[in-house]
């Protein structure tokens, strides 16, 4: 075990010996287990299941849970596939987070060079890991107030449809979290850190368009086409976005167009690092649908399909993550893993392979940009709440791309998932051992989240979407 062993006392100063060594005996167990847990992760990545339809992925981890001996809560939020286990009781109550859906389109085999596994969906952003690692810290968690016999609570949230779906929100906007003292997460990368994170706000629906059919060539003047509603809409977004902040996205696919005339549809996502911003965007787009639908003769609708706030960050609780991190460490490859990683590297437009970012754990920073959006964010406006990133990926690889798909169906992705439960459990137990951290968390959280804060979901009061990714 990487530096673990004799360096627990620098996170652990001040406690008892009697703590320093079940600690280090915690770790041990985790990493005498990791075949097991790479099975598991294996298993979720080989099922490739999308949002809300995750029953055998979500299933997996309840029973790896349950066996364990933690309370299942199954179903939650409306949600089939989403669940809460819990062992303990009393304070604090710590979450740990986990995913588990797939990415539709992004079918790949375990191989250095693009080839398709014939499904329908791939792990491009490796929340069969992120399941899994957190599930195994969860279970460490658990051993280590066992071993102590420490008050405490340590909770999994199992989370379905994390890509578009926005299944977070609709536990926190059930009240899931209300009761919860810490949140931790992480996420699958190319590289190892924990600094500071950000994550853009994010409005996304599905306009359907109406028109009427009629015979083309025979009666053009009684037609009125539902694809001319979508090209007009999309026409006029277009034109709006050299009117918006230069920070913010627009993202657009139409889903359905040539089946028949009198309907069509096309998904939209709007993005920025402020909510109040994307909620102004959106209302601009569903003007230009509204706009669209006059102007083609056509009638429209819309289907909220999801809606997440920015991350709140919390400094006090990611410099205890960013410490934990560092005492882990990174990974090692063998040389076959290396060979995979160069030839990967190769198909990523690189020339040499950066095994640095493998192995070192990156600087920490208090401030980043964001690039993509989560449904932590919402959890990260109900509770203070943490999170970092490990090497499960080759050096470079970005997220959603099937080289991503492929390194997570390996030993690289499988040892990168390890760091991250080896990290969260060293910062669940810490936690339970200085509840004052906990306090001066929370501290920081109502002043960056502000007293007058009201939590309004941005996806409405609709039910979960359980159907989007059908």
């Amino acid at each position: 075990m990487k530096k673990t062993v004799f360096l627990c006392a620098l996170i652990l100063s001040g406690t008892a010996l009697f703590s320093q060594k079940k600690t280090d005996d915690v770790l041990k167990k985790l990493e005498s287990n990791q075949e097991k847990y790479a099975d598991i992760a294996l298993q979720i990545w080989d099922l490739a299941e999308m949002g809300y339809l995750e029953e055998k992925s979500s299933a997996l981890l309840q029973k790896t849970l349950s066996d364990e001996g933690f309370s299942i809560q199954k179903g939650v939020a409306g949600i089939p596939t989403a669940f809460v286990a819990e062992y303990g009781s009393g304070y604090p109550i710590i979450a740990i987070l986990g995913e588990y859906d797939a990415l539709p389109g992004l079918s790949q085999q375990a191989v250095p060079e693009k080839k398709t596994a014939n499904k329908a969906a791939g792990h491009a952003c490796g929340h069969h890991l992120f399941g899994t690692a957190s599930t195994a810290a969860a279970i460490s968690a658990k051993e280590w107030l066992q071993a102590n016999n420490t008050k405490g609570t340590i909770r999994f949230y199992g989370c379905p449809a994390e890509e578009g779906g926005s299944g977070k929100v609709y536990m926190v906007r059930e009240g899931l979290f209300n009761d919860v003292d810490i949140a931790l997460h992480w996420h699958p990368s190319s590289q190892n850190a924990a600094s500071a994170g950000a994550a853009l706000a994010n409005k996304s629906a599905k306009f359907r368009f109406y028109g009427t059919s009629a015979h083309a060539a025979g009666a053009p003047e009684r037609g009125r086409s539902a694809l001319d509603g979508v090209e007009a809409m999309n026409m006029m977004v277009n034109m709006m976005r050299e009117h918006i902040p230069q920070e913010a996205r627009i993202h657009y696919v139409i889903t359905e167009g040539g089946k028949a005339p009198n309907f069509a549809e096309v998904y939209y996502y709007a993005r920025h690092g402020k909510r109040d911003v994307v909620i102004d965007i959106f209302d601009r787009i569903v003007k230009a649908a509204e706009g669209a639908a006059l102007g083609t003769g056509t009638t429209m609708d819309y289907e909220m399909i999801g809606g997440t706030h920015e991350l709140l960050p919390n400094l006090t609780l990611q410099k205890i993550m960013y410490k934990n991190l560092s005492i882990i460490g990174g990974i090692t490859y063998t040389e076959e893993e290396k060979q995979f990683a160069e030839k990967i590297s190769k198909t990523l437009g690189y020339e040499e392979l950066d095994m640095k970012r493998a192995i070192d754990v990156q600087p920490y920073k208090e401030e980043a940009r964001a690039y993509g959006s989560t449904d932590v964010g919402d959890v990260s406006f109900a509770v203070p709440t943490v999170g970092m990133g490990t090497a499960t990926w080759v050096p470079g690889t970005p997220a959603h791309s099937w080289q991503a798909v492929a390194a997570g169906g390996t030993s690289i992705g499988t040892k990168g998932m390890m760091v991250a439960a080896k990290t969260l459990t060293l910062t669940a137990i810490e936690l339970f051992q200085d509840p004052k951290i906990v306090e001066k968390a929370k501290e920081e959280f109502e002043g960056r989240r502000g007293k007058d804060f009201k939590y309004i979901p941005l996806l409405g009061d609709r039910p979960p979407a359980l159907d989007y990714r059908k």
